[in-house]
C-alpha cells in the first residue's frame, strides 16, 4: 500500500511540474528573404508608379520606421536595389533614388534593343492559350487604368507589360534583367519628362500580342524596336538636358 501511494504521489507530482518550453525557433532564412523581397518590391513599384522620384533620399531611420523592421535590414534591401541600379549609395549621403545620366539613360535602351526581341523570339515559340490569356489579361488591365485616368496604373501596367513578356518566355536571367532595365527606364522617363501618353502607347501593346498570337516572331521584334523608339524619342535625352552652359547663361 505504502509502494502504491508512492506512486500516485510520483505522477501527481510529475503532472503538477510545468513542461520545460523549447526555445523559439529562428526565422528560416527564406522567411527573412522574403521580407526582404517584399520591402524592395513595395519602392521598386513606388518608382514604377513615379510616386518616388529621382534623387529621392531612402534614410535608413526613417525606412526601417515605416516598414517597422530593422536597420540592418533596410541596408540589406538598400544593397540588393543598388546591385540592381535602382538606388545609389554614396558614402556620407546614404541612399537615393538613382538618377540616370543622358549616357546611361541611351545604354539602357541599346540594351533593351538588343534583348527583347529574343525575348519575343522565345515568347512565339512556345506562346499557349494560357500564356495569351495572361497577356489579354494585363491589356485588359491597361485599358481599364487609362479609362479610369489612372496616370500611375498605366505608368507600372506599362513597364509591367514588358515583364510579363520575359517570364512568359521563361527565362529567369532574361526575365530578372528585364525588370531592372524596365525600373529603371522608369527613372529614366520621370527624369526626362516623357509624357505617359506617348511614352508607352496601348495600341502598340495590342499590336505585339497580336503579333505574337499570329507567331508571327519578325513582326512581333519589328513592332517591339518601333515601340523602344517612340519611348526614347518622346525623351529630352539632348547633350542640353545634362547640363546647363553656365557660360552663356551669365557670361557678359
Amino acid at each position: 500500500m505504502r509502494r502504491g501511494h508512492a506512486v500516485r504521489a510520483s505522477s501527481l507530482r510529475s503532472k503538477a511540474m510545468p513542461k520545460k518550453l523549447s526555445p523559439p525557433k529562428e526565422a528560416s532564412g527564406a522567411a527573412r528573404e522574403q521580407s526582404v523581397d517584399a520591402i524592395a518590391e513595395k519602392i521598386s513599384t513606388a518608382i514604377l508608379e513615379h510616386r518616388l522620384a529621382p534623387g529621392t533620399k531612402l534614410g535608413e531611420d526613417r525606412l526601417a520606421n515605416i516598414f517597422g523592421t530593422s536597420r540592418a535590414k533596410v541596408r540589406e534591401v538598400l544593397a540588393r536595389l543598388a546591385h540592381e541600379q535602382i538606388v545609389e549609395l554614396v558614402p556620407q549621403r546614404g541612399a537615393h533614388v538613382a538618377k540616370p545620366t543622358i549616357e546611361q539613360a541611351r545604354d539602357v535602351f541599346e540594351a533593351r534593343r538588343l534583348i527583347e526581341p529574343g525575348v519575343l523570339r522565345r515568347l512565339v515559340g512556345t506562346i499557349d492559350d494560357f500564356k495569351m490569356q495572361r497577356l489579354r489579361r494585363h491589356l485588359e488591365l491597361e485599358a481599364d487604368a487609362r479609362q479610369r485616368n489612372d496616370a500611375r496604373a498605366v505608368v507600372r501596367l506599362s513597364g509591367e507589360f514588358h515583364l510579363l513578356l520575359a517570364e512568359l518566355a521563361g527565362n529567369s536571367a532574361l526575365a530578372r534583367t528585364m525588370r531592372e532595365l524596365s525600373t529603371l527606364t522608369c527613372l529614366i522617363i520621370s527624369l526626362y519628362d516623357a509624357p505617359t501618353a506617348t511614352s508607352c502607347r496601348a495600341d502598340e501593346h495590342e499590336e505585339i500580342v497580336e503579333a505574337i498570337k499570329r507567331n508571327d516572331a519578325k513582326r512581333a521584334e519589328t513592332l517591339m524596336l518601333h515601340h523602344l523608339d517612340h519611348i526614347q524619342e518622346s525623351l529630352k535625352l539632348d547633350a542640353g538636358s545634362d547640363e546647363a552652359d553656365l557660360e552663356s547663361i551669365l557670361g557678359a
